[in-house]
């Protein structure tokens, strides 16, 4: 049996269910308090997932003084990681929140000092980097089938229509939506982003009380350039929520639609106009999860089992913040360099 971890979420609102229904099917896992500010919110939530033992409350400070637990859950609003973060390092907790990882890179990278004081985990909820999909996709660029990469496009197109906080939040797509496409471009890549030009608007036909369209030209390391297209004012001709994809190497191209169907040619003979070029499959690979992720569970149980391994071994989980903050540099940079109307440089650091 695992060693018993017990965990506090705070925050109950919409994404609160996909955190409680992965860590009710992770082994040694108990979620011991709900806080919510509405502490209704907290109750409902308490009903509806049996959870009869589980205290809730409104009030963070007094549950952690009360149950002392290992893990803090964060599945607040971007504005409040900073003070839910904080305060379960000051406890001596354990930290995995929602994403984005803070409302500004200063805060960021108050946090991530923090948990490197505590000597504590923080990571962030990228569970799509959990997806075997993308794995899959990792592998066959990692082996070399389309020779070194040397530009990475995706695209994220869905009409999507929410209420709660989205309606209102400046720079919508960017900061809630485009972390995880970018987060995952840097996974695919093994690079970081260096430079960015970003154009973000609000189409006449939108729903939206900000930009919610966005078109971002990234260079990567290595000579690699990455482009993101998003709009989340698209109807019709849907994407996945983890984007469409084309990778491009020197000696071939992929496409991944965002789900399970994969398309790759790689050039047979350079000749004449066009090289002759031969379709070649994206193998299913053995092993693409770690040993605790989850096998076919959803993304969000594969990161949270990962993160409690992470927890009980002392290993570093891989949406680690430290190395996450530079995915919400990219963030910042994009929305700066929108904001200018210029191409701006991408710094995760002070």
């Amino acid at each position: 049996m695992a060693e018993s971890l017990r965990a506090v979420l705070v925050g109950c609102g919409a994404i609160s269910w996909a955190w409680i229904d992965a860590a009710q099917k992770t082994p040694g896992l108990e979620i011991v308090a709900l806080v919510d500010l509405d502490q209704e919110a907290a109750r409902r939530r308490a009903t509806e997932y049996r959870l009869t033992e589980a205290l809730f409350d409104t009030n963070l400070t007094a549950v952690l003084d009360k149950v002392a637990p290992d893990i803090v859950f964060d599945c607040t609003a971007p504005e409040a990681h900073v003070e839910v973060t904080l305060e379960a390092l000051r406890h001596g907790c354990h930290v995995l929140g929602e994403k984005p990882m803070a409302d500004s890179m200063e805060d960021a990278r108050r946090m991530a000092s923090a948990a490197q004081e505590a000597g504590k985990l923080y990571a962030v909820m990228q569970q799509r980097r959990f997806d075997p999909n993308i794995r899959r996709l990792k592998r066959f660029l990692e082996i070399g089938a389309i020779g070194r990469v040397v530009t990475v496009h995706s695209d994220f197109h869905l009409g999507v229509h929410f209420e709660g906080f989205r309606t209102d939040m400046p720079h919508v797509l960017l900061l809630d939506m485009a972390i995880h496409t970018f987060d995952q471009a840097r996974y695919l890549t093994d690079n970081d982003a260096q430079t960015v030009y970003c154009h973000e608007w609000n189409p006449p036909v939108s729903w939206s009380g900000h930009e919610p369209s966005a078109v971002a030209i990234f260079e990567m390391g290595n000579g690699i350039v990455y482009t993101y297209r998003g709009s989340w004012c698209a109807e019709g001709l849907r994407t996945a929520w983890e984007s469409q994809w084309r990778v491009i190497g020197d000696k071939g191209s992929v496409l991944w639609d965002g789900a399970e169907t994969f398309r790759a040619e790689v050039v047979a003979k350079r000749s004449g106009f066009y090289s002759d070029l031969r379709e070649v499959e994206v193998p299913l690979y053995e092993n693409l999860d770690s040993p605790d992720a989850g096998g076919s569970e959803h993304h969000h149980t594969r990161l949270i089992r990962d993160f409690c391994d992470a927890v009980r071994t002392g290993r570093t989980p891989s949406t680690i913040c430290t190395d996450n903050i530079k995915s919400l540099a990219m963030v910042f940079a994009a929305i700066d360099s929108a904001e200018r109307e210029a191409k701006v440089a991408v710094s995760a650091g002070a």
